[in-house]
Parts: structure tokens; C-alpha cells; sequence
């Protein structure tokens, strides 16, 4: 019996103990931590979200490129909405009836207690016309924010635009502070640095009546936030040379961009056709849009950094610096014009070194070139020794930053393809016999003047030439050269060397002097010599079995002292001393002069058509 009474007494105290944690928890709940109290008061409190000012965007000379500007998204929250009187409400907002069940059935899908957007991008006046009337409609409230305003009608590839965030995003963990209608950067620059551009939000409670009439903050703001706005981006981007870049390729396809070697700041990024960003910005953007994704000429495609082409004839530099490198060829090695091997385009001097092959671009010089690179009788047969030189060749020719993403700052960049002896045991296995078809030099030699299975990008292609400029190393190519006030990201400042000794690239020079100032080179019409400006560069015609030709040059400027690397990459314009050439040559002197002499303004022609006798189409 004792025991019994010793265990009732113990049972007592627990539910004793019990009841006091409970006391004390209400207490806390209900008198110390006001969080509590704000819960119960939802139905008298609006939970207002600021979305802070999104960063700016400024070119290399502090010139504005995008700014904000303040526009009203009309909310609602479903579970707020009384005796809703759709056709009046539709007649106020001007919308039609089905977008109206369309928002609201999408709203109630993603929460019935947090608001979501039904008209967006709502301007000042529009606010004016509506905002007496919609408190005859609970549940709708008026939330402002800033909207990108875009300050040039250039450079659209490469800003990207922003957008009414989606579902499919949504579902994303790296979205998931992110609430239906607010914006987010769809592409481009406003994509890859959304985290620094966005800020933080802030959050504010206020009071309101039944007919959502503000009655002032709650608790004096003691559980507001503030926002805090994202941060600039200064980019290397010279606004004026994109501009006047944008003008050379009017009316055709192609790309054109020209990197700061010193640097990998990128100066200038074309792509041809290109559009307004305004375009994608505002009220019926999402048609705008539309219009644009099914434009046959494809204006929202990337070019300079999704297009990959065979690089042409510009493309023989680099097997020549391999072939030095191997020590298989001399700055003095003289092949013959032999075109049973392959075809010659022009009839030529005889290419008795380098500098003449390559100011002549002289096809049958350049297959004998690779020829030595890769048969180097490291096996007994012709297949196996073939296979072997060409993965030493592959290995080499990548460090160029070629056949790999250069790290850019844009999330779409593709890879291009240098190809290696598991792509050709690929391509020549027979399925039906299944079995591997051997493969030689013979098979491959379109390599060595840049035809072939070879891809490359736009942009790798400038790359190449500010390593070349650099004589053998080169920056990750980039556009944002600060953020805030801080200068060049770290990545950016890393110098990449190629597998080619410094040494050699001085021998490849004067060849590439020769072709746009030595008489009879093939890129005359990037010759800036009258200016007292010294241009090394290389053309290249691509061959295109859709039509004609494409036109390429690369180069870069002052030889000496390099300050500008340009590819150009115009589609369906022959060859490429006629319009790739001049267009490269119009955009040396425009950021090195600062202007293009007025006589040379006739030359924007032979970019726009390539040859006088024929205007080409595409």
C-alpha cells in the first residue's frame, strides 16, 4: 500500500511539471513574442514583400545601359476574394474574361493564401484609372516594383532580358525564395549575375480595413526588413563599337567579336540578325517574343557564342604553331603548291616558307604541314600511326581553348569540337557489317585548312588571335570588369598557356602582316597603314554545301602592341578578303581611332554585299 501511495504522488508530479511547461509556453506565446500575436492578425495585416532595386548595368566608359523603372502588378489572394463580379471587374481592368479565370485558376493552384500576379507591368496611368474603384473587389491589391528599362538598342545577345518568373523555375531549390510575378533574368548577363543584380528583399506589415484601406504600419515596424538593392555590373563592352558593329552586319547573319588581349576583356559581341532588348521588356513582351522565336532569320539565336563553324583557312595558324612545335617544320620550310593533294583557290608565288604560305593562304602548303605533324612514324602502319599523331595533334590544338567552354560569363556558351581519333573510330565503323573501318591521314586532311568535322565558335575564334597577339597565353575572355566598386573577378586574371613555346609564335607574325599589308595578301581590305596602324591577320573562306560560301578574318592590332583581337563570321558572303576583311579592318579603326575616316565609309559596302558585281542574299 505504501507503494501505491509513493507512485500516486509521483504521478501528481508529472502531471504538475507538465501543466507548468504548458503555463509557460502560452506566456511566452501569447505575452512576450509578438510573432504570435502578428499570426492571429493576418486577417487585419498586409504582408507586403519589397523587392529591392535591381542593379544597374554600364558600359566601359560608365556609359548607362540599363536602368530601372517603376511599373504596378495588380495581386490576388485567392482566399480573400468575396462575391467576385467578373465582367464588371474585367471591364475596369480592360482584360479579357478568359485571361481572368486563367490567372485566378493558376493562383489558386499555387496558394489560395499567398498573392499572385493577374495583370503585370500596369503603368502609372493605368494605376490612376484604377486604384478608386478596386476596393469594391476584395482580395486584389496593387503592388508596385521596378521594372529593366533598357537604354540601348544594342547589345541584346549579351544583356539578356528579365521575366515574370514560371513554374518550371519555381521548382528549381536556387528559385526557391522567388514568389509567382516577381521577375527574374531570363538570359544572358541578366541570368548568370541574377544573385548580384537581384539584392535582397525586404518585407513590410501594415495595417488595413475591411476594404484594404491602409491604416499604417504595424507595431511601428518593429518586424519590417529592408531591402537591399543588388549591386552594378560594369562591363568591358564598348557601347559605341557594338553599335557600330551591329550597323556593319545589318541585314545579314553572322557575328563579330573583338576581345581586349591584354585582358579578355570582351569589347564588342555581335550577333547578326540582333535585335531591340526593348523588344522584351514591358507590356505584350510575351508576343514580342514570340515573334521574334519564329522569325525564320533567327534573331534570338546566339551566334557568337552557339554557332560553331569550321573555321576556315584562319585555322592553319594553329597547325602551323603544332608543327613547329613538334619541330616537323622550320620558319624556312618549303613545300610545293601541290594541288593533286588538295585544291589551291588562287594561283601564287611559291610558298618557299611561312610567311608566304600563309599571306597566300596556300591550301596544298598546309596539308604537307599537318601531314608531318601527324605521320611521324610512331608505329609501324599507316592507320595506327595516323591514330597516334592525330591525338597528340588534338591534345595540342585544345590548349588554344578550343573544343571546351572558355568559361565565359554566359550560361549558353557551347563547346565546339576538335576531333579526336575516338570521333573518327566513331564515324568510320560500318553498323551493317559491324565491324571498324580503318582510317588514315588521307581521311582527316580537311583539318589541316580548317574544313571538315571541325566546330568553332565566335568567340573562340577572337580568342585564338588574342593568344596569338599575346604570343602564347590568354585570358578567360569575359564582359564584366567590375562589381560595384570592386575591379576584375580573380578568374579573370589567370593567364592560360598553350602547349606551344612562346618562342614560336613570333615566326607566324610577318605571314599574318603580309596578308593584310603585303602586296597581294589575301586581307588588304583590313589594312590600316594609311593610319600609321600595323593589322596581323588571317582570312578564310568556309565551304558551304547550302549555298554560298561564308566569309571569316581574324586578327588583331597594333602588332606591337596589341589592344584589339576580332573574329568575324559573316555567313553566305564568299570569300573572305571581301567582306570579312574590310569589316574587321572598320572596327580596328573605330576603337582605335575612336571614328572611321569619312573616305572609308564606301567600305561598309563591301561588308553589307562582299563583292560590287553581285549583291548576296541569304
Amino acid at each position: 500500500m505504501q507503494y501505491l501511495e509513493g507512485r500516486k504522488y509521483i504521478v501528481k508530479g508529472i502531471f504538475l511539471v507538465v501543466a507548468l511547461i504548458f503555463l509557460t509556453r502560452l506566456f511566452f506565446m501569447q505575452v512576450l513574442d509578438g510573432t504570435y500575436k502578428l499570426a492571429a492578425d493576418r486577417n487585419t495585416l498586409q504582408r507586403l514583400v519589397q523587392t529591392p532595386y535591381r542593379g544597374l548595368i554600364y558600359d566601359r566608359n560608365n556609359e548607362l545601359l540599363v536602368q530601372n523603372t517603376p511599373v504596378y502588378d495588380l495581386m490576388v489572394v485567392p482566399r480573400e476574394v468575396k462575391g467576385l463580379d467578373s465582367l464588371r471587374f474585367c471591364e475596369l481592368l480592360q482584360i479579357p474574361l478568359e485571361d481572368l479565370r486563367e490567372s485566378l485558376l493558376a493562383a489558386k493552384k499555387y496558394s489560395r493564401n499567398k498573392p499572385s500576379p493577374v495583370v503585370q507591368n500596369l503603368t502609372t496611368p493605368d494605376l490612376a484609372a484604377i486604384s478608386d474603384r478596386l476596393g469594391d473587389f476584395p482580395g486584389f491589391r496593387i503592388q508596385a516594383r521596378m521594372a529593366r528599362a533598357y537604354r540601348t538598342p544594342n547589345l541584346a545577345h549579351a544583356l539578356g532580358y528579365v521575366g515574370a518568373i514560371t513554374p518550371a523555375f519555381l521548382e528549381k531549390p536556387k528559385y526557391a525564395k522567388y514568389r509567382p510575378g516577381e521577375n527574374v533574368g531570363i538570359s544572358g548577363l541578366e541570368s548568370y549575375y541574377e544573385e548580384t543584380l537581384m539584392g535582397r528583399r525586404g518585407v513590410q506589415y501594415k495595417m488595413v480595413n475591411v476594404r484594404g484601406i491602409e491604416k499604417g504600419k504595424f507595431r511601428d515596424g518593429e518586424f519590417d526588413t529592408l531591402s537591399v538593392a543588388g549591386q552594378d555590373l560594369h562591363l568591358s563592352i564598348d557601347a559605341e563599337l557594338q553599335a557600330y558593329g551591329e550597323q556593319l552586319l545589318a541585314g545579314r547573319r553572322g557575328s563579330i567579336v573583338a576581345i581586349d588581349p591584354k585582358t579578355g576583356e570582351i569589347l564588342a559581341f555581335v550577333s547578326a540578325p540582333h535585335y531591340d532588348p526593348k523588344l522584351l521588356s514591358g507590356k505584350g513582351s510575351g508576343n514580342r517574343y514570340m515573334a521574334l522565336l519564329n522569325d525564320p532569320n533567327r534573331p534570338l539565336f546566339d551566334r557568337p557564342l552557339m554557332a560553331t563553324y569550321p573555321p576556315g583557312s584562319v585555322f592553319k595558324l594553329v597547325n602551323e604553331l603544332v608543327a613547329l612545335q613538334l619541330g616537323v617544320v622550320t620558319p624556312n620550310t618549303a613545300f610545293e603548291c601541290n594541288q593533286r593533294l588538295v585544291r589551291c583557290t588562287h594561283r601564287h608565288e611559291r610558298p618557299s616558307n611561312v610567311s608566304i604560305a600563309i599571306k597566300q593562304s596556300c591550301n596544298p602548303y598546309f596539308y604537307q604541314v599537318m601531314q608531318a605533324a601527324v605521320v611521324r612514324g610512331q608505329a609501324p602502319n599507316k592507320y595506327d600511326d595516323a591514330r597516334i599523331g592525330l591525338g597528340q595533334w588534338q591534345k595540342m590544338v585544345k590548349s588554344f581553348g578550343l573544343g571546351e567552354k572558355l568559361g565565359v560569363d554566359m550560361s549558353q556558351e557551347k563547346r565546339g569540337l576538335i576531333p579526336s581519333p575516338e570521333f573518327y573510330d566513331k564515324k568510320f565503323f560500318n553498323k551493317k557489317e559491324n565491324r571498324q573501318h580503318r582510317w588514315s591521314y588521307r581521311n582527316v586532311y580537311s583539318l589541316s585548312i580548317g574544313q571538315g568535322e571541325i566546330g568553332i565558335t565566335g568567340l573562340q575564334m577572337a580568342n585564338v588571335l588574342a593568344t596569338i597577339a599575346n604570343r602564347g597565353y590568354y585570358y578567360t575572355p569575359h564582359f564584366v570588369r567590375g562589381i560595384g566598386n570592386g575591379g576584375p573577378l580573380p578568374q579573370y586574371r589567370e593567364r592560360h598557356y598553350t602547349a606551344i613555346d612562346t618562342t614560336l609564335f613570333k615566326h607566324i607574325i610577318p605571314g599574318m602582316m603580309q596578308v593584310v599589308d603585303g602586296n597581294g595578301g589575301t586581307g588588304n581590305l583590313a589594312s590600316l597603314a594609311q593610319f600609321g596602324i600595323s593589322v596581323a591577320g588571317k582570312t578564310g573562306t568556309v565551304q558551304n554545301p547550302h549555298g554560298f560560301d561564308h566569309a571569316t578574318f581574324a586578327g588583331f592590332a597594333p602588332v606591337n602592341n596589341p589592344r584589339i583581337a576580332i573574329s568575324v563570321f559573316i555567313e553566305n558572303s564568299g570569300f573572305g578578303g571581301t567582306s570579312a576583311a574590310p569589316a574587321a579592318g572598320l572596327m580596328i579603326e573605330k576603337y582605335l581611332r575612336g571614328k572611321v575616316a569619312p573616305h572609308r565609309k564606301n567600305w561598309e559596302d563591301w561588308v553589307m554585299y562582299g563583292d560590287f558585281t553581285k549583291k548576296l542574299k541569304y
